[in-house]
């Protein structure tokens, strides 16, 4: 294999390995180790979340990141050879393979091939189609300012002077005092996200995160071997909704939780997503924000606050304003901000950015261009224009149809599925489903089979929780949405039907 390739180390497979559950018939006996271990990297594989061609660890490193003997992992990974799952070549290692034939994994967190479009209902990405014509109309507008970039190297590393501006400008308004000098340019919240990964986190921290929490943000945080603690979010008493006569709150921050795992735990950063959390749709008070803050504060943590979601308050009551931004809170410079287009403008634009003290703009500025040297200046102005012209014609646009299709997804749920249950949260992208039991594991390979991608709601926790849950994206129209859930209620139909002629419940990952 080239030097190139991905390779994962000891405890970062270890932590993968640890959200990887598995069906086991009820009154069995447990799987041996080695057959639960090869069992979990098949998954991982199958699912995407472990990249093919990935070099693994040597059995020795892996053994003892695992408390396994050796002999208990080679056993696994000569089971994994048999399957076809696993290449090996003396003097180069072991690495990650599919059988022959098979094909590629998809996963339902990556976007649809376009030559699958046609037939493939996808509930799987949270992402919303351009806001037209306002896109196409801020396109042309830049295009005709570009001669005037087109002279210079088009390398920006804090970003287009005039992006910047708009940011800082947004943030101002609503609440949080900003410069240009603390804004960076980023390609996507990705891109931010690596950035401030890069600048703060060491191998190995500790980085405090909600459970449930954005997936591709706490696979990112496992393969770069951050230690995750997961603080669960919890219900409030006053927060309630009502769904076939029981109430059921929405989610909020589990303050005493949160204020033991700074004390105990001592995290190098917490990450969380107060504004319509992905994927509950969760708005965390300010009063919460503000004894977070404190909490961290006394801990020496990092606030790491994601905001793609902001701007996405389309269940809002009419005149009721959101909670100023948690960085409007921050008295001691710990809030690090992460933003992007993606969400509310369009994810094509691959624009994100960084709100911080203009030391770390500066430290990021520089050790970016390592990397990359700007995000494309054409995207850049583009953006600008929609965040400077059509901010609030975009937002309306952009919020009717994420409302159309709440109102629309939320009925058919009802009427179709009426024993998984939910919260219709107050803005964000997403329904989080709690599915009666049904594994969202066992949802999405019958899922996969009908051509419905499914995010089974395993894959937005730090440690494998979560299986009976699912992340309903809010992108489909609303006048598809009743053949959407027919089709979903469809694949639920066949999981359970498999699962009981398996009898199969869901076991504890191998302990790790």
């Amino acid at each position: 294999m080239a030097d190139w390739q991905t390779t994962v180390t000891s405890p970062a497979l270890a932590r993968l390995l640890a959200t990887a559950r598995l069906p086991e018939p009820p009154g069995a006996a447990r799987r041996p180790a080695y057959r639960m271990l090869a069992a979990q990297v098949r998954l991982l594989v199958s699912e995407g979340r472990l990249p093919v061609g990935a070099r693994l660890p040597a059995e020795r490193e892996l053994a003892l990141a695992l408390r396994l003997s050796r002999t208990t992992v080679a056993t696994a990974y000569e089971a994994l050879r048999a399957d076809g799952y696993l290449r090996s070549r003396r003097g180069s290692g072991s690495w990650t393979a599919l059988p022959e034939g098979s094909a590629p994994p998809s996963d339902a967190l990556h976007p649809v091939p376009p030559d699958e479009q046609g037939r493939t209902l996808d509930l799987g990405v949270a992402a919303l189609p351009a806001p037209q014509p306002f896109l196409s109309a801020a396109a042309a507008r830049a295009v005709e300012q570009l001669p005037a970039y087109a002279a210079g190297h088009g390398h920006y590393p804090t970003g287009v002077p005039v992006l910047r501006e708009a940011v800082a400008r947004r943030f101002t308004e609503r609440g949080v005092p900003t410069t240009p000098d603390q804004i960076l340019i980023t390609i996507g919240a990705m891109g931010a996200l690596h950035l401030v990964r890069q600048a703060l986190l060491g191998r190995g921290d500790r980085v405090a995160v909600d459970a449930p929490s954005y997936a591709h943000t706490l696979q990112a945080l496992r393969l770069n071997e951050a230690r995750l603690v997961p603080v669960p979010l919890v219900t409030g008493p006053e927060d309630t909704w009502r769904h076939a006569g029981e109430p059921a709150a929405r989610p909020g921050w589990d303050l005493t939780e949160w204020r033991r795992v700074l004390n105990g735990a001592a995290p190098k950063a917490a990450y969380v997503i107060p504004d319509f959390h992905n994927p509950t749709g969760a708005l965390i008070d300010e009063e919460q924000r503000r004894a977070l803050l404190a909490a961290a504060r006394s801990a020496g943590t990092v606030v790491l606050v994601d905001e793609t979601t902001a701007e996405l308050g389309w269940g809002l009551p009419a005149g009721v304003a959101p909670p100023r931004p948690t960085a409007a809170l921050d008295r001691a410079a710990q809030v690090v901000t992460v933003g992007s287009a993606g969400k509310l403008l369009w994810g094509g634009l691959r624009i994100g950015w960084v709100r911080a003290a203009p030391a770390l703009i500066r430290r990021l500025a520089t050790t970016r261009v390592y990397s990359d040297v700007g995000a494309p200046v054409l995207d850049q102005l583009i953006a600008a224009e929609l965040l400077t012209e059509d901010l609030p014609a975009v937002r309306a646009h952009q919020l009717a149809r994420l409302r159309d299709t709440a109102e629309a997804l939320s009925a058919e749920l009802r009427a179709q599925l009426p024993h998984w249950r939910f919260a219709v949260p107050p803005g964000g992208l997403s329904f989080w489903v709690a599915t009666g039991g049904v594994s969202g594991t066992a949802l999405a390979r019958a899922g996969e089979r009908a051509g419905v991608r499914i995010a089974a709601g395993n894959r937005f926790g730090s440690d494998g929780a979560f299986e009976h849950h699912l992340r309903l994206p809010l992108t489909v129209p609303a006048p598809a949405v009743p053949d959407a859930v027919r089709r979903l209620a469809g694949v639920a139909a066949r999981a359970e039907e498999e699962g009981r002629w398996q009898g199969g419940v869901d076991t504890q990952p191998l302990a790790v």
